[in-house]
């Protein structure tokens, strides 16, 4: 709710996609500058004690935005203000609340889990907008972000409620120096990881900008409202929560399911761009919400069961610099192209560069099985790792 008004009303204040590209580098270029870091504190911290700190401090941003949005002539600049210290929040709540996943259910299910916590965000992200589209056009963005900040009590809620006793808690990395550089070169030592890395980085940066890309083309290449923004989003996380429980379905995920579901993302954002009206844009905005999380639910189960469990926090939060810690770059240069080419532009090249990406995944991917016959192209059986012996956690060996 809250990232989809604050978009809505910095796109009606200043009508500048470079404006919103400016906004997702707020939101989104800690998570560039701090999330490795932050990582390695998800590795070495009773992981539901932080998330009850980083969700407070989302609410909190909430509730500043409301503040904000109720006042007659709030400067701009202090919605990017804001939109920082959410980003702040942000870079260390995502690698701390993914690994997380593996900490609430067995390791036998963690495939099934990752692609499930992928179906509640597309769940959300149809409700929000929704909703946030509603009461934009009835009550007004203040009271947007004010109910979505109550809407947290919810979440605190319900980490208060978990019993700490019953969860799988995975080993504390113990300090030592260099530790971030150890998660770098440990990517780079496995080739499902590193592979699907670099594809994530050409799709984090020219592709998954869905915050710039969408209200810049909803409303000044097809002439929509927020009303139909919110159409497309809702339409676009409809087609994530089908993408998710299609892959949840899955016992293997390898390299190549994440390249088709690449190449899926790009042929439909290329249809996408060429779309006429709103209507349409909607129907097609399924596919490239069902092809987009499909291809990051992938992405994300190889590395939460490639990834030796005392390097999970880290690896995750490299994942989630590629994906939205790119953002800072690729958004205010789409922003630019929008403004200097059309909006219809940044979509287009999104789609290109998810070709490109899944290209590259299906030669590496090839590579790989060639030079290493004797493995799996890549493992999200969880056979393969040593299993807990209760009540102590043995650490598992890489595979």
């Amino acid at each position: 709710m809250t990232m989809v008004a604050l978009t809505l009303l910095i796109l009606r204040r200043t009508d500048s996609g470079m404006a919103i590209g400016l906004l997702s580098a707020c939101q989104f270029g800690p998570v560039l500058l701090f999330s490795a870091w932050a990582g390695l504190i998800a590795d070495r911290s009773n992981k539901r004690n932080l998330l009850m700190l980083t969700q407070a401090l989302a609410m909190c941003q909430s509730a500043a935005l409301g503040v904000l949005a109720f006042m007659d002539h709030a400067p701009i600049g202090a919605f990017y203000v804001v939109a920082f210290i959410g980003g702040l929040s942000l870079a260390v709540d995502n690698p701390v609340r993914r690994p997380f996943v593996n900490e609430l259910v067995p390791i036998g299910d963690v495939a099934n889990a990752v692609s499930l916590y992928s179906a509640m965000n597309s769940l959300a992200r149809i409700a929000g907008p929704t909703i946030a589209g509603v009461l934009i056009v009835t009550v007004g963005f203040g009271w947007t972000f004010t109910i979505d900040a109550v809407s947290y009590v919810a979440v605190l809620g319900s980490l208060a409620l978990m019993r700490p006793d019953e969860l799988r808690r995975a080993p504390r990395t113990p300090r030592g120096a260099g530790q971030v550089r150890e998660g770098l070169r440990y990517i780079t030592g496995v080739p499902e990881l590193w592979i699907t890395f670099a594809m994530l980085l050409i799709i984090g940066l020219i592709s998954y900008n869905f915050s710039v890309t969408f209200p810049l083309f909803v409303v000044k290449a097809l002439h929509g409202s927020d009303r139909a923004y919110t159409l497309v989003y809702a339409a676009f996380s409809a087609g994530g929560l089908v993408g998710a429980l299609v892959t949840a379905r899955r016992s293997v995920v390898t390299i190549t399911n994440v390249a088709r579901a690449a190449a899926g993302l790009g042929a439909s954002m290329l249809v996408l761009a060429f779309v006429p009206n709103p209507v349409v844009a909607a129907a097609v905005a399924v596919a490239v919400g069902a092809m987009g999380i499909g291809y990051m639910t992938g992405t994300t189960a190889i590395a939460q069961l490639r990834a030796d469990n005392r390097m999970l926090g880290r690896v995750l939060a490299v994942q989630m610099v590629l994906l939205i810690g790119t953002t800072p770059i690729g958004g205010p240069i789409l922003g630019a192209v929008a403004d200097a080419l059309g909006a219809r532009a940044p979509v287009l090249i999104g789609g290109v560069g998810a070709l490109a990406a899944a290209a590259f995944g299906t030669l590496a991917a090839r590579r790989f099985d060639q030079t290493s016959p004797t493995r799996p192209e890549t493992t999200t059986t969880p056979g393969t790792r040593d299993p807990p012996e209760p009540p102590v956690w043995v650490e598992p060996q890489a595979t």
